[in-house]
């Protein structure tokens, strides 16, 4: 991974930051493991420091560059970033307020500025106070676009739904729970190649699949229930996202014309995405459509996220991000109607913004699947 870590401070304005958030870990170190801290200067230290389960993992995984340092009881997390603080002269320290909890910040304020850490920047001449400053999105903004790499991971990832719903066309009958068809696409995922799941499973049907991320139930499929799948894999630490909605037996003509208009808006996008486009904008596409066909008060949710090591990532496709979209960003296109009472129906796709438009990740027919 090409990272300019000194960019990335200058436009913060800091003179070091800690990385705490596992995403990011994984993505600025190469870390797989999760649990550590990482501090990088711009006096070019770069430091990860884990505890004993990891540091024979960490050796093997952080990039060229990195130095892996073990705390324990003698020798303390914060023992090890002051020493580097003092060595690097880093009077403002970044972090990440995005993801950090309370507890944490308060944890590195108290003990990087208690007495102790006092007497040790006296000694060596480090007279200034300590200043953390939050990075905001400084760190999340690198991650929008993605690599090559990334993008031949996030294929794949999205691939293995593929496959997974494929399988899953063909058990589908009467009588499953909810439970099962959540549990079957788990398992084909997982055989099909996945390392874990990007989120809890959503298989809804009947009356249930008019709440968006309905909880799978044992509640059993009918004949003429609609049954929407929101499903996605990690492989490679890398996310997968999307979603179908067949029909159990015959459609009515409402739940057709339900699913048509949403197919339609979700094509639209598909059509109409752009680079330079504002998100909001985008969102406006399917937004726009099913407004126009009197369904506008029933789709409630934005239209897209984007996606890499964490499911959720900036920008999104909603009313209100104005991100500009960039070549090489990966986001969801994932419309929806839901009618309370009755049904819901949902179809999603990952997108790779190309140079003049977007290329859809997933595969799988969108045409309305009757079983």
């Amino acid at each position: 991974m090409n990272i300019n870590y000194t960019e990335i401070m200058n436009q913060a304005g800091v003179d070091a930051f800690i990385i705490t958030d596992p995403y990011n870990l994984r993505y600025y170190t190469g870390f797989r493991g999760g649990e550590g801290f990482a501090f990088i200067s711009n006096h070019y230290s770069q430091v990860l420091i884990t505890d004993s389960r990891y540091t024979e993992a960490a050796e093997k995984e952080c990039y060229e560059g990195f130095k892996v340092r073990q705390f324990d009881a003698k020798t303390s997390i914060y023992d090890i970033l002051m020493e580097y603080i003092v060595d690097d002269n880093a009077f403002t320290i970044g972090f990440e307020n995005e993801s950090i909890s309370y507890n944490m910040y308060s944890r590195f304020t108290t003990k990087l500025n208690d007495e102790k850490y006092t007497d040790l920047k006296k000694q060596n001449e480090f007279d200034k106070p300590l200043e953390f400053k939050p990075m905001n999105d400084a760190l999340l903004i690198p991650r929008q676009i993605k690599t090559p790499e990334e993008i031949e991971l996030l294929r794949e990832a999205e691939h293995i739904g593929d496959m997974a719903f494929e399988d899953i066309l063909g058990i589908l009958k009467p009588g499953m729970t909810e439970l099962e068809v959540a549990a079957e696409l788990e398992y084909s995922m997982k055989k099909h190649g996945a390392e874990g799941f990007s989120f809890d499973t959503i298989a809804a049907s009947g009356m249930n699949s008019s709440m968006p991320h309905a909880i799978p139930s044992s509640k059993k499929l009918e004949y003429g229930d609609f049954l929407t799948m929101d499903f996605g894999c990690r492989y490679q630490g890398y996310c997968s996202d999307m979603t179908r909605t067949v029909c159990i037996g015959k459609a009515s003509d409402e739940q057709k014309q339900i699913y048509n208009i949403v197919l339609s808006a979700q094509l639209a996008v598909l059509e109409g995405v752009k680079p330079g486009m504002l998100c909001r904008d985008v969102d406006r596409i399917a937004r726009d459509y099913i407004a126009q066909q009197g369904f506008g008060d029933f789709f409630g949710h934005g239209l897209g996220h984007g996606v890499g090591l964490y499911i959720h990532e900036s920008p999104a496709f909603n009313t209100r991000d104005e991100s500009v979209v960039r070549p090489g960003m990966i986001e969801t296109d994932e419309p929806g109607i839901y009618l309370p009472g009755k049904f819901g129906v949902r179809i999603e796709d990952m997108i790779l913004i190309t140079e003049d438009g977007c290329e859809s990740l997933a595969k799988s027919d969108k045409k309305l699947i009757e079983l």
